[in-house]
């Protein structure tokens, strides 16, 4: 599973994983906490979670600074998902540990939340991740501009990216040139554009302004890619390797730094 709808919203498996194990911490820090007496520790574990993310986020932000110049406001839109993991860990880990020697009352409190909260984190998110995990590509029927049945990978023996799209979802609008950009520096990448719940009438004039290539661009007028990926949200991209296996998913819309990031998973040219 990639993504859950709540209401109008959808949210990636991967954040509520995280908002959860973010809730097992506050939640057994503060009983921890009652249970010997000495005070709340739920703001410190709050604030100990944003240092951490704020540190992963200037991470990513430092590794991929030259996708960035060009669009600098992105480097605050966190709904591009760019998080560095090292980053985010040791800065947790060290203001713990400052935090622990500082308020020598909280220390088995905040040990115990930092240990439950990785815990359920780190379990959850494997077990998320096997469970999407897919052998082969969904065997769903799409067409062509002309109506006719198109085949995945079909003969293609290069790695392929899918973005799931449709014209009225302004995220994947924007996020259409930072494709076209990554796909002309990576020949050995297959770009398929998989549009969700149109026909080539609905969006012949929008292709036509983008760039984008009708060879590239399929339609699946029912909408079942994304059911059998089970991602609720536009846009999602997906990362296959050549021989059909999913190494990777985003939901939502991607910068060209995440998007670069996402393309670590095939080997460079």
């Amino acid at each position: 599973m990639l993504s859950i709808g709540i209401g109008p919203f959808a949210l990636a498996v991967d954040h509520l994983v995280l908002m959860g194990a973010l809730g097992v911490a506050v939640a057994v820090g503060g009983w921890l906490a009652r249970r010997r007496g000495v005070g709340s520790p739920e703001n410190l574990i709050f604030s100990l979670f944003l240092l951490a993310l704020l540190a992963s986020r200037l991470g990513f932000v430092a590794r991929y600074g030259r996708e960035y110049l060009d669009n600098p406001w992105q480097v605050i839109d966190l709904r591009d998902g760019g998080f560095a993991l090292a980053p985010g860990l040791l800065t947790l880990i060290a203001a713990s540990l400052w935090q622990g020697w500082r308020r020598r009352a909280l220390r088995v409190p905040l040990a115990a939340a930092l240990a439950c909260g990785l815990l359920v984190w780190g379990t959850a998110g494997l077990i998320n991740q096997q469970q999407h995990d897919s052998p082969t590509l969904p065997q769903v029927a799409l067409q062509d501009a002309q109506g006719r049945q198109v085949s995945m990978p079909g003969n293609d023996p290069r790695p392929l990216v899918v973005n799931l799209w449709a014209s009225w979802c302004p995220p994947c609008r924007r996020e259409i040139p930072a494709l076209l950009q990554a796909q002309a520096r990576r020949g050995d990448v297959r770009f398929v554009f998989i549009n969700q719940g149109e026909t080539p009438e609905d969006v012949s004039n929008f292709i036509a302004t983008t760039g984008l290539d009708q060879e590239q661009v399929a339609y699946d007028p029912g909408s079942q890619w994304g059911r059998h990926v089970r991602s609720v949200a536009l846009p999602t991209t997906l990362f296959y390797s050549n021989d059909g296996r999913l190494l990777g998913s985003h939901l939502g819309e991607l910068s060209e730094a995440t998007l670069a990031d996402a393309m670590k998973v095939f080997p460079a040219p």
